[in-house]
Order: structure tokens, then C-alpha cells, then sequence
């Protein structure tokens, strides 16, 4: 019996005063995700790459807003989306205690305008994942006459930009494959 005693007396604490005294974790602990929206370009590919679908992101595009929102209850602390963020607006931080009384306190959202067509006017990206993409173009050198036109370019819709491509008679070579048909209902072949 004296033997036990002087082994555990060797050993130390072996459990933390938890809650009393802060628990300390390691350095690559995953915790509760932290946002900022601030940095946040509403890209939507943190819930892309969510997969326990605790992000997810609404559009309402009658309001021209977009609404991102994290749901801590359904987090399974991958990492997942702390590593496809582009801009490291979301993070996951050392913080563990997660426990709360109003079920609305494990909700975290965000909401963002969204830009335009200049054709359509219907609102289809957000406004600022076009000045990201700008932002970016500019650091890789472009100059403010290529900024203007990819600027219009960016705040067109896809399906604008892909009419206004077709009207463009010199994007389309389509005629040059088909056979030519005659008043009298010939085929001329062109070459």
C-alpha cells in the first residue's frame, strides 16, 4: 500500500481543475469556426465544401441579397472550409466550450448585396466578389482602359454575356460548316 502512494505521489496531478483553471489545447485544434464578414466575398465555396451542410447560402434575388449562414449545431470541425476560402474570412479557432441556452445563439449569418446585369438588370454575383476579381486583376497588371471594359465584362450576367457573344458575328463561325442553300434550292458548298 505505501508503494501505491509513493508512485502516485510521484506521478503529479493527472487531471486539469477544469472549469476552475482554462484548459489548454494544441496548436492545431479545430473549434468553433469564426467569420468575418468583413472579409467574406460571398463566393459560396466553404458551403460547396461543407460536408455536413452546416453552411449554406440563399439567394433572394428579388431583393438583390445573398445570405450566408453557419449552423454550429451541425459543424463537424473538418476544416473543410477554412481551407477553400479564398480570402481566410472563416477560421476555426481554439475556442471548444460551445454549450448555450437560446438555440438561436449556435446561428451565425451574414448578408450581401448582390450586382446587377447591366443588360438584364437582374441581380446575379455578389458585388463584392466583382471587386475581388478586380482587385485581383489589377495586382497582375491591368491597366485602367483593360479595367473599364473587364469591369462591364464582370457585371454582365452569364447569359447576357453569353447572347452578346452570339450576336457577335465575329465569335461565331458557324456559317463556314453549313451549306448554303440557293433560291432555286441548291446546296452551294463553302470552302
Amino acid at each position: 500500500m505505501l508503494k501505491l502512494f509513493k508512485t502516485i505521489l510521484k506521478a503529479g496531478e493527472v487531471t486539469t481543475k477544469y472549469p476552475f483553471k482554462p484548459m489548454e489545447v494544441c496548436q492545431d485544434f479545430r473549434g468553433k469556426p469564426e467569420y468575418d464578414a468583413d472579409q467574406c466575398i460571398a463566393c459560396a465555396a466553404c458551403t460547396r465544401a461543407c460536408p455536413a451542410n452546416a453552411l449554406i447560402m440563399e439567394t433572394d434575388a428579388a431583393n438583390g441579397k445573398r445570405r450566408w449562414e453557419l449552423s454550429l449545431a451541425r459543424c463537424i470541425f473538418c476544416g473543410r472550409c477554412e481551407e477553400v476560402c479564398p480570402t481566410r474570412a472563416i477560421r476555426l479557432s481554439e475556442d471548444f466550450e460551445l454549450a448555450v441556452t437560446n438555440k438561436k445563439d449556435l446561428y451565425q449569418d451574414a448578408t450581401f448585396l448582390l450586382t446587377s446585369c447591366l443588360t438584364c438588370s437582374r441581380p446575379f454575383a455578389p458585388t463584392k466578389t466583382i471587386d475581388y476579381a478586380m482587385a485581383l486583376l489589377k495586382e497582375a497588371g491591368l491597366t485602367e482602359e483593360e479595367g473599364a471594359s473587364r469591369r462591364q465584362q464582370l457585371e454582365t450576367c452569364p447569359e447576357c454575356r453569353r447572347k452578346q457573344n452570339m450576336i457577335d458575328s465575329g465569335n461565331i463561325f458557324a456559317s463556314k460548316y453549313f451549306p448554303e442553300k440557293t433560291e432555286q434550292g441548291e446546296i452551294n458548298e463553302r470552302n
